[in-house]
């Protein structure tokens, strides 16, 4: 599908993506859609999920090195 600048496109009846500006390596949109659809940048969703698998990761890391002292530590908990 090819737009120029000023055209739109329409999905279902509700969203509408206008092309607002096209540079040498940019494009300029705009989006028009309900309250209730959520529009973000797919970078920025990716990002997050990035840091909510490394925050995971970092818990679990965390445990497993509690888990190893609790298990290496003699009997009656003297060091």
């Amino acid at each position: 599908m090819r737009r120029r600048a000023g055209e739109s496109i329409l999905i279902g009846e509700d969203i509408e993506i206008q092309i607002i500006h096209i540079g040498e390596s940019r494009i300029k949109i705009g989006i028009t859609a309900p309250r209730s659809v959520p529009v973000s940048m797919k970078e920025v969703k990716l990002v997050g999920q990035e840091n909510l698998a490394a925050a995971q990761l970092r818990s679990v890391t965390v445990l497993r090195n509690l888990l190893d002292r609790l298990i290496e530590s003699p009997a009656g908990g003297e060091k």
